[in-house]
């Protein structure tokens, strides 16, 4: 096999770097690892929190039981109050709410009858108050790079896209050691907070560059929908990956996967992109407070956070709602968003392209209808096969919407500002980081409040009455000095 000379190695990294394949390569790599970490704790984090704390906590709580030599022969006691009526000493349903999992209480033997069937799981008033603090730690990520994407924003504008696209990796990877290590709420809040850092840096600068490399629209809008195809299809593993690995091999395993798969993203950047290179924009960035008076502007960010802010709110409640009325085993809580998330791959995908030719508005005015429909029809759903329809309706609506709304982010800039991509693009990920941020944290205290099917009605409501506001971008005017 004939060796690779070190200047054919420099001729094909030169090559690359220079190649916008490769820089998109590069993109939906970091945007597919950060959303399989976005999604992979939606399962987990539920079903972890009640095991560690509720069920701890009652386990802790109970009485050690008695030697065998003073205990009184069993249920003799209650076989003569009760009229030989059986109650369970302990207070679980199943075999798997008793603390050795054996459907006996400690210290005595396995009972030799069959066990009953998993049941639902107890502490109501437990599972209410975690709607509320698993939508908080969800919407931590969010709320964090909502604060933080500004100023990525300007960053890129000054050293370019390189280096806040590798600090975003390093940071990326560091999270997810936390969530590997973490044992407690308030570090995984920490762990998730600080995963919003990460975000920032990668997507803003990601799809900044992308826009940079990509100056043709129809070329542009494609090479927008292949990198939403790598958020989509870290939407799809993440949530499934986390549910099987963690009922399956532990809380741990997941995370670590990830922080390998980590890894190798930050190898190929050293490699595509120099991060150690700055190269500020060409053109002085039109301010973010112009940006954010442009009407079509906000129309395109409204949008993507209604749109998005739907997926947000199912993310913390329909777990805990498939555990209180459907009883569901841990693995399908994640298998739950399998639908939405192949149909969103599908949606980005094909609409990356499609949308250029029948009217990216029209595009995204009809998927704000389907989205707020599908969200009417989840609490319908009486098992998990009835939530397939909603959530793939939900899924791929989504992907008609994200990928019409980013292309006319980077097109409305260059009609109507100066073309510099990645003020615009902070501003796109602020409508959709408002979106996850507003919803779990939001989510939760309506299902307490109101019940989940009217947090479905809400936001689906919402959706529908904002869709109409997308025709405004179908011919938006260019600005006075460009016309």
């Amino acid at each position: 096999v004939p060796s690779v000379s070190p200047a054919m190695a420099q001729h094909w990294l030169a090559t690359g770097r220079a190649s916008p394949r490769l820089v998109l390569v590069v993109v939906f790599v970091a945007l597919l690892l950060d959303n399989i970490l976005l999604t992979v704790v939606v399962p987990i984090v539920p079903t972890f929190l009640y095991t560690t704390e509720y069920e701890g906590a009652n386990s802790s709580a109970r009485p050690e039981p008695a030697p065998a030599a003073l205990r009184s022969p069993p249920f003799s006691s209650v076989l003569s109050y009760f009229d030989n009526t059986t109650v369970p000493v302990w207070g679980f349903s199943s075999a798997e709410g008793l603390p050795n999992g054996t459907g006996s209480p400690p210290g005595q033997p396995p009972s030799t009858s069959p066990n009953p069937p998993r049941g639902c799981l107890e502490g109501g008033e437990f599972l209410a108050q975690e709607n509320v603090r698993v939508g908080l730690l969800f919407a931590s990520k969010a709320l964090v790079q909502l604060l933080v994407n500004p100023w990525v924003g300007l960053l890129t504008n000054r050293i370019g896209y390189h280096i806040p696209m590798f600090l975003g990796f390093t940071i990326m990877f560091v999270s997810t050691v936390m969530f590997a290590f973490s044992g407690t709420y308030t570090l995984l809040f920490i762990a998730r907070a600080l995963q919003g850092v990460g975000s920032s840096f990668s997507s803003v600068a990601g799809l900044g560059l992308l826009a940079s490399v990509y100056p043709d629209d129809s070329e542009r809008g494609s090479a927008m929908g292949i990198a939403l195809g790598g958020l989509a299809l870290g939407v799809l593993i993440g949530a499934p990956f986390g549910s099987i690995m963690y009922e399956f091999v532990g809380k741990a395993s997941p995370f670590l996967v990830l922080a390998f798969l980590a890894l190798l993203d930050g190898a190929l950047q050293l490699c595509i992109l120099q991060p150690s290179r700055i190269s500020p924009e060409s053109t002085k960035a039109t301010p973010v407070s112009t940006l954010l008076r442009d009407p079509y502007i906000l129309v395109a960010a409204g949008a993507l956070c209604f749109s998005n802010m739907g997926v947000a709110m199912l993310e913390p409640t329909l777990p805990i709602w498939m555990l209180q009325t459907m009883c569901s085993p841990q693995w399908q809580l994640g298998m739950a968003f399998l639908p939405a998330s192949i149909s969103y791959l599908i949606g980005t995908n094909l609409f990356g392209i499609l949308a250029n030719r029948m009217g990216r508005w029209l595009c995204s005015m009809i998927g704000m209808a389907v989205v707020g429909i599908s969200l009417l029809c989840v609490p319908l759903a009486t098992n998990i096969s009835g939530l397939i329809g909603p959530n793939a309706g939900l899924g791929f609506a989504i992907g008609m919407v994200d990928s019409s709304m980013m292309p006319i982010m980077a097109y409305l800039v260059d009609l109507r500002h100066t073309s510099a991509y990645g003020t615009v693009y902070a501003i796109a990920d602020v409508a959709f980081c408002m979106g996850f941020a507003i919803g779990p944290s939001t989510g939760g205290a309506i299902v307490r409040a109101l019940g989940f099917p009217w947090l479905m009605v809400i936001v689906g409501v919402l959706n529908v009455a904002f869709a109409p506001l997308c025709w405004l971008l179908r011919s938006p005017p260019a600005a006075e000095e460009k016309m």
